[in-house]
């Protein structure tokens, strides 16, 4: 007799799955279109509040900050109280923090809301990648989940758009644009009613009636109410619920030391990179002479490569696998990064850009979809979580490092020390375990 977690593996990708994707993804793009703002505001706030370079560096790395605090607590808590209840918290979180951000008058008052809104953002990340990656179709696992990544794309595009058509409307344009971050306060109350808690958490806490309806209803979604019924009518006595359930593993075991020291080399240098160009992107562009307008014009052009990124990761991640897709696009990353450091035309800097976007957010995909492979079910969202909280400190230095690095050696330093995290990235991930069409781990 099939256990529950046998029986999700073997489904269709149903329009179920569909839903649930969708669902997690609306509340992913919300996050990047918090992310992306930010860049925006602190271009513009250069501009009107007048702001040092030490004064916005801050502003984009205190988010950071929370994010590390929120990845660690969150994993942590999803494997606690379930992955459905910390994504609805967390988005309530972030939600009301950046309306509340739109008022604030001081650059004090913008950092301790930052804050706070990083620890909605990095608590809700790896609990929605976690939650989808234990309901997809094994055959399409990876594929499930660079999807749900490449809704960051579409959430820093929307980023792109207010920042461009809002911002410049005048000196209260950056306000109206964090009061659109009240959408997630709003979308937390779908999330609670209409997303499936965890088949896994459910028969960790012993929930057996709550997992059996839950695969039971995408078995209907696939068609397949009367072989449930006729062939497994009593599936609550499935081995995977009679069992005892075995004591958490750690994820520093001597098992999973060296997946996790890699992951958490790939997120420490990934970070590092991706926050660091993007976060200053307009900023940049600014110092090296375009008006505010243009810049976030090239912006929005450079943010647009990055869903063919996805697609293309999408594609290649169930045909390469994960550890040679997430290589190979930080390998592409690299050689993106050096060039846009040596950019100095309108023409080779979207081009650059466009390139670093593309390789860069199909690297992305790739790691979000090895990451809960790699661990058991009991440490599964901890696992994942403890690698984002990690390389959220490099997310934290690296727009703290850009003014420094723009001082010693300008642009062309500032992306070469990039290049080189992605080139140490690739060399990590080349030892990751490859997980492609592997059934996730139990225990």
């Amino acid at each position: 007799m099939n256990t529950r977690t046998q029986r999700l593996d073997e489904l269709p990708f149903t329009r179920k799955h569909g839903k649930l994707l969708l669902g997690s993804g609306v509340g992913w793009a919300l996050d990047a279109m918090d992310v992306g703002l930010i860049s925006f505001v602190m271009a513009a706030l250069a501009v009107q509040w007048k702001l040092s370079s030490t004064e916005l560096s801050w502003i984009g790395s205190i988010g950071f900050v929370g994010m590390a605090v929120g990845a660690a607590l969150g994993g942590l808590l999803a494997d606690r109280i379930g992955r459905r209840q910390v994504f609805a918290v967390t988005l309530l979180v972030y939600g009301l923090a950046t309306g509340a951000t739109a008022l604030v008058g001081s650059v004090a008052l913008l950092l301790v809301l930052r804050f706070v809104v990083g620890l909605g953002l990095g608590a809700e990340l790896p609990v929605a990648s976690t939650l989808v990656s234990e309901y997809a179709p094994r055959k399409v696992r990876g594929r499930a989940v660079v999807a749900l990544e490449a809704f960051w794309a579409l959430g820093w595009i929307l980023a792109a758009l207010i920042g461009y058509f809002v911002i410049p409307l005048g000196d209260n344009g950056w306000r109206w644009a964090l009061a659109v971050g009240l959408v997630p306060t709003l979308y937390a109350v779908v999330v609670r009613i209409g997303l499936p808690e965890s088949v896994r958490f459910l028969e960790r806490q012993g929930r057996y009636e709550e997992a059996e309806a839950a695969v039971r209803s995408f078995e209907e979604s696939a068609g397949m109410t009367a072989a449930v019924d006729g062939g497994n009518a009593d599936n609550a006595a499935c081995p995977d619920s009679a069992t005892p359930q075995p004591p958490a593993e750690s994820i520093w075991s001597p098992r999973l030391q060296s997946r996790t020291a890699a992951l958490w080399t790939v997120w420490f240098c990934i970070n590092l990179s991706y926050y660091g160009a993007f976060i200053w992107l307009p900023s940049l562009l600014v110092n090296q002479g375009f008006d505010l307008v243009k810049s976030f014009q090239y912006t929005l052009f450079i943010t647009l490569a990055q869903l063919p990124g996805y697609a293309v990761a999408a594609w290649l991640i169930e045909v390469w696998g994960r550890r040679s897709t997430l290589a190979t696009f930080l390998l592409g990353s690299a050689v993106a990064a050096g060039l846009f450091g040596l950019a100095d035309t309108p023409a080779t800097i979207v081009a650059a850009g466009m390139m670093l976007s593309f390789f860069n957010l199909g690297a992305w995909g790739a790691l979000y979809a090895i990451g809960p492979e790699l661990y058991p079910t009991s440490v599964r969202a901890a696992g994942t979580g403890a690698a984002a909280a990690f390389g959220r400190i490099a997310s934290i230095l690296a727009p703290l490092m850009v003014p420094w690095l723009l001082i010693g050696g300008g642009n062309a330093l500032v992306f070469a020390v990039f290049a080189a995290a992605f080139l140490v990235a690739a060399g990590a991930a080349f030892t990751l375990p490859e997980r492609a069409g592997m059934v996730l781990e139990a225990g």
